[in-house]
């Protein structure tokens, strides 16, 4: 049976570069990872749909659709993912206009079932200068307070799954000039 890893991380974290860089040392000593967006899913869906044009829109999706979506994903990545080790690159919940939504509600976490959820954290000036710098994505604009309640919402959130699922979380800081002990620390974790 394969290793099921949540890794998740507000926007703008690092998390797939972490990820990366943890799949890269592991191929080099012969484990293999498939890594999964979820949000590239969702989007996959909605976009099927004709429901979104970017993926920077999908927060801005009606909840129940929203909803359909993650369901329609996670059963998608059970499927895909079989017996291998799998890293599920998402988020433990998404700031929407009306509010904090679950990323992994229980009719996700049933479909996934994670042996780990890592989440991925660094101070809320390093994601902010990191966001401004990143022109790819059209992120609303939100300060330092804003990054800081998410993330503490991530990790409350974060709790409750692994109460659901029996799974370990690790938290993993991704500061600046200190990627290689991010990426070590995700490479144990995988191991």
């Amino acid at each position: 049976m394969g290793k099921k890893v949540v890794v998740t991380g507000v926007p703008g974290v690092g998390k797939t570069t972490v990820i990366t860089g943890a799949m890269e040392i592991l191929a080099s000593e012969g484990i293999t990872y498939e890594s999964i967006n979820f949000g590239t899913f969702m989007f996959e869906l909605a976009e099927k749909e004709k429901l979104v044009s970017n993926r920077d829109e999908m927060r801005k999706l009606d909840r129940d659709v929203q909803k359909r979506l993650q369901s329609g994903a996670a059963s998608g990545i059970a499927a895909r993912s079989g017996n291998a080790n799998v890293i599920i690159d998402t988020h433990s919940s998404v700031k929407t206009p009306k509010g904090y939504l679950a990323g992994l509600p229980e009719w996700v976490l049933r479909e996934l079932m994670p042996d780990v959820i890592v989440l991925v954290e660094t101070d809320e000036d390093q994601i902010l200068l990191r966001r401004l710098g990143d022109e790819s994505r059209v992120r609303d604009l939100e300060g330092s307070r804003s990054i800081t309640e998410h993330q503490q919402f991530n990790r409350s959130v974060s709790a409750a799954y692994a109460m659901y699922t029996g799974c370990t979380i690790k938290i993993i800081r991704n500061e600046n000039y200190l990627l290689d002990k991010a990426v070590a620390e995700m490479v144990e974790v995988l191991r």
